[in-house]
């Protein structure tokens, strides 16, 4: 997975755009419950007022708490008399602000603009002195009076002390109401603007996510498909090509969807879990915290049984799309096929079958996360309730305050929340990890044929010779050799024919030049240059290589004709085309030479798809052409016609021929006759059919012996007229 994650490289900006924005986030929407705990203590519960310490207090009750303190220079230090030469300006828009009447300057005193420290420590001194002067008891009491406050919770004497500091506010003529309303306004206003800070964080995040995924989608699918292209037979063969395209699409799309959640869990999580737990610490009372311990344990423990359950499920799903996507492939591929043996039910049965194991094992997948997520909200709720129980009776004791129980409770469900997100990861991580492994596997894959480090170039005195030099070749992981011994030259201006029994290792041969096998004995020249010796690129431009099943692809006739240059004149086209005798169906179509060739060549014949096959090849120019059974689809007439006309275009080509028909080599320069993977001949067809009974068997297993002597006498009077 890590090796995954470090194509992130190419969006590291956006990356850290992200976690710069997730930190903000995570920061702010901590500070939100302590906003909602002041709206209900101090804008509620206190009617606005924040500190013990009034802001405004009449003369009077200023000389009653003093009595009451042998701090009373200091808390005097701290105050101003309501006079215009004394106040600042920030005094006078409080006393503006909050007094109903016109301010006697002899008889308030206003606090000065003071520091969070000093505001605290202003608190401490006039605690005490503002309950006792306000509950008036007699100067035998005020000792045993002391005595209580000392054995206060801290929470009821702050409590008690805001609420004799209300009556002070009222005795100076101050509108409560209004303090009050002015409080909640400003601390509304500052949680709408958290929360617009949180929603423009998360709406940027998903952008940018969204953005980060989709950018990695496309590398990996660059790098999968890359590699692919350069896979020998040997890889595609590992694979499989349902394999290969699972890969590139549904695997890659888990790593996606992972990259949407991953950096909101590393990063979002862990703050809000470790921040959350680290606030609920700090509150003044948290005695509920073993609440959170506890429910954190809970969610771990179901997790960790769910993931156990799932885990095994998660990796066999990837190879069960597998399956279903080479069934599916297999069968659309042999479609006709299966018509034609009515094997439709049979084929049906067996889509069903890996159908159904997919359908089960995804039910189980998807039963295991339906279980988790109201598992999870039972505990999410049931830690509610108890915060709400405990808190209750916190409240009801004086312990603590109902917004103090509130912000408790949105710190519990952050934190339990943000184990629910690792835990959600935790459960696409196993899917995606395997979804990685695959990805890795196809880019980690060394193609076994590839370019050395210094190549050669082709030699030119020696252009269009092939040499084949004690050849021998066998697949990977076979136990014997498919080719041995094979030795024989193909020179430019004639034509070398092959041909055999069926399995005899005719296309190995000619999928040896172009080097989509290597071989694994012996030498292969081409232009007097050892394949492996040359780059790829090199080797294949100077072949025009036509396969034997004809391969077209999406577009047009043009656009197929023209695939090797498609810069190429519309004369050079036109002249391949009539070289393959495909002009006359071409010529037929409404639209010509742009009419649409659908995926694979399914809107044309088996004969229409080999002749532009092999217009293809010709556009081209190479020096070797290499037809491997290019001419077993087409009607004698065209396949002599093409042959004619391709022997007037390729007279100083070297020309290389797999065939099956005795007919289609007849006038070959030179034939090699394979068996069982060796070389029983070489010569010509009047050679061959006097010395070569495997030869001769061929020839007699496709025409009479009449049809041969009068064929040889046709080809020695050609000969003789030619001489």
């Amino acid at each position: 997975m890590l090796k995954i994650l470090k194509n992130l490289k190419q969006s590291w900006i956006s990356v850290l755009l992200i976690v710069l924005l997730l930190c903000l986030q995570a920061t702010v929407d901590l500070e939100l419950p302590n906003y909602t705990s002041k709206i209900v203590n101090e804008g509620i519960q206190s009617s606005g007022i924040e500190n013990v310490a009034p802001k405004i207090i009449s003369k009077k009750d200023m000389d009653s708490i003093l009595k009451f303190t042998e701090d009373d220079e200091e808390i005097l230090s701290k105050y101003s008399i309501a006079s215009s030469e004394n106040l600042e300006k920030s005094q006078e828009k409080l006393l503006n602000e909050y007094l109903e009447n016109d301010y006697n300057s002899e008889e308030i005193y206003v606090i000065k603009e003071l520091s969070a420290e000093e505001t605290e420590e202003l608190d401490n001194l006039m605690l005490e002195p503002i309950i006792i002067s306000q509950t008036l008891p007699n100067e035998e009491m005020i000792a045993e009076f002391k005595a209580q406050i000392e054995n206060m919770q801290e929470s009821i004497k702050e409590q008690t002390g805001i609420a004799f500091t209300k009556v002070l506010y009222k005795n100076a003529g101050v509108n409560i109401d209004s303090m009050q309303m002015n409080y909640i306004f400003i601390t509304g206003l500052k949680m709408l603007g958290l929360a617009t800070i949180t929603m423009t964080c998360g709406i940027t995040i998903m952008m940018l996510s969204s953005r980060v995924g989709a950018k990695m989608s496309k590398t990996l699918r660059d790098k999968v498909f890359d590699k692919v292209l350069r896979f020998s037979n040997k890889e595609l063969r590992e694979f499989s090509t349902a394999s290969l395209i699972t890969r590139s699409t549904n695997d890659i799309q888990q790593i996606q969807q992972l990259l949407s959640m991953l950096f909101r869990t590393v990063v979002y999580a862990p703050i809000i879990g470790i921040g959350g737990i680290i606030k609920v610490m700090n509150q003044s009372n948290s005695s509920m915290a073993w609440i959170i311990g506890g429910a954190v344990i809970v969610i771990l423990l179901t997790v960790a049984t769910l993931f156990a359950i799932s885990m095994p499920k998660f990796k066999k799903l990837q190879d069960l799309i597998d399956k279903l996507n080479g069934v599916a492939r297999e069968i659309l591929t042999g479609k006709s096929v299966i018509r034609a043996f009515n094997t439709e039910r049979r084929e049906e049965k067996r889509f069903d079958g890996a159908n159904i194991d997919l359908m089960k094992t995804n039910i189980f997948v998807n039963t295991t996360m339906s279980i988790m997520m109201p598992a999870l909200m039972l505990i999410m709720n049931g830690v509610s309730i108890l915060i709400i129980w405990i808190g209750g009776h916190n409240v009801n004791q004086g312990i603590m305050q109902v917004g103090d129980m509130l912000a408790f409770i949105q710190y519990s469900m952050q934190i339990v929340i943000s184990f629910l997100m690792i835990s959600i990861i935790s459960i696409m991580l196993p899917r995606a990890s395997v979804s990685a492994k695959r990805i890795m596997e196809v880019i980690e894959t060394e193609p076994s044929i590839k370019d050395k480090d210094e190549v050669k170039k082709l030699n030119p005195e020696k252009k269009g010779l092939v040499e084949f030099k004690n050849v021998s070749f066998r697949y990977p992981d076979a136990d014997t050799e498919i080719l041995e011994d094979i030795n024989f030259t193909a020179e430019p201006g004639k034509t070398t024919a092959i041909i055999g029994s069926t399995g005899s290792g005719k296309s190995t041969i000619v999928n040896l030049i172009p080097r989509f096998y290597d071989v694994t004995g012996g030498e292969l020249l081409v232009d007097g240059v050892n394949v492996k010796d040359l780059s790829q690129k090199e080797l294949r431009n100077a072949i025009g290589f036509v396969p034997q099943k004809g391969v077209l692809f999406s577009g047009t006739i043009e656009s197929n004709i023209k695939y090797s240059d498609s810069e190429m004149s519309d004369e050079k086209m036109i002249e391949s085309a009539e070289i393959a005798q495909a002009v006359e169906f071409i010529e037929g179509k409404e639209k010509k030479y742009q009419s649409e060739i659908a995926q694979g060549g399914a809107n044309v014949s088996g004969g229409q798809k080999q002749r532009l096959s092999i217009a293809r090849a010709i556009a081209k120019d190479p020096e070797i052409f290499v037809f491997d059974d290019s001419f077993s689809a087409l009607d004698f007439k065209t396949d002599s016609a093409l042959r004619e006309a391709l022997a007037k275009r390729t007279k100083n080509k070297t020309n290389i021929i797999v065939a099956q028909r005795i007919s289609t080599i007849l006038n070959a320069d030179k034939i090699i006759v394979l068996d069982d993977g060796k070389i029983v001949g070489q010569g010509t067809h009047e050679e061959l059919i006097k010395n070569n009974e495997t030869y001769r068997e061929i020839a007699l297993s496709q025409l009479s012996e009449e049809e041969l002597n009068l064929k040889d006498s046709k080809i020695n009077n050609e000969e003789k007229g030619g001489e």
